[in-house]
């Protein structure tokens, strides 16, 4: 049974930020003026935000939701409230602009979810998208927009004017995602495989058996196993244990829950067997892992 503890605190990732210039509207809209990222982040980590990156210069590489990327120049990189967030590397040259917004007002901006179903999905397959000169002016430009309303004070609009200003952002960036996503067609075991890591990363905590995702598939369990180890060099039983893991790791080092709740969260049927799983992914112990410096 999943725990119902209410104290559960999520990552604090602003206490993380060094050197911080912090521009906020509640808790619904946070700009970080080009922060300082420590190594803490080097850990997998998970928040309840929504956070676009403008990456102006620099070298990144790190993991969202098990998709390895690296970023080199100009881009703009987004993670989705729920995903599981890891740096690997950021290079000394590194300069980006944070834009972090509350689920509450990313939902506000398209209140109509089938309308937002597909920006979102394009997000989530493709974090980071590289940007021109022209993208990148733009994104800047209504970074610094953003700014100049959030600093004029006793404005009475602050929040809306904000939604306006995110929305026609969104809208610009979405013409980006979509024509990505028409250069980057996939094969029909590539799809098959997009498929299946879409069914784990929702399904994960509950059903780990193959029968399930087979099912979903509506194909047979062996030729699950076979396109989805031919196709990314793993055999579909161990995407499913890595995903658990990732979610494991983030629980431990970005949450306060204890090492039962998070087996009960993860729906473990013990603390032990739990603890047997993450030594065998991760080589230690969860409180080894829990306390890792």
């Amino acid at each position: 049974m999943k725990s119902k503890n209410k104290n559960v605190l999520p990552f604090n990732w602003r206490r993380e930020l060094e050197d911080i210039e912090i521009h906020t509207i509640g808790n619904d809209v946070v700009l970080l003026d080009r922060p300082v990222i420590t190594s803490t982040f080097q850990y997998p980590f998970k928040v309840d935000v929504n956070v676009n990156i403008i990456n102006i210069s620099g070298i990144t590489e790190g993991v969202i939701n098990l998709k390895p990327y690296k970023t080199e120049g100009a881009c703009l990189i987004t993670i989705l409230s729920g995903q599981i967030m890891e740096y690997k590397s950021i290079s000394d040259d590194f300069v980006g602009l944070f834009i972090v917004m509350s689920e509450k007002f990313s939902e506000s901006l398209i209140p109509n979810a089938h309308e937002r179903l597909p920006l979102h999905l394009s997000v989530r397959d493709n974090p980071v998208i590289p940007l021109n000169e022209e993208a990148l002016n733009g994104m800047i430009t209504y970074f610094n927009m953003m700014k100049r309303v959030i600093q004029v004070e006793d404005h009475p609009h602050k929040l809306e004017v904000a939604r306006h200003l995110t929305l026609a952002f969104s809208y610009g960036a979405s013409i980006d995602f979509h024509n990505l996503d028409d250069h980057t067609k996939k094969s029909h075991n590539e799809m098959l495989l997009h498929k299946f890591v879409n069914l784990v990363q929702t399904n994960y905590n509950v059903e780990r058996g193959l029968d399930f995702y087979a099912e979903k598939l509506c194909i047979s369990t062996k030729h699950l196993s076979k396109v989805i180890s031919a196709t990314c060099g793993k055999p579909p039983s161990e995407l499913i244990d890595e995903h658990v893991a990732l979610e494991a790791k983030a629980l431990l080092k970005s949450t306060n829950m204890t090492i039962q709740q998070i087996t009960d969260e993860l729906n473990f049927p013990s603390q032990s067997f739990f603890g047997k799983f993450f030594k065998r992914m991760t080589g230690m112990s969860p409180k080894e892992y829990k306390s890792k410096g």
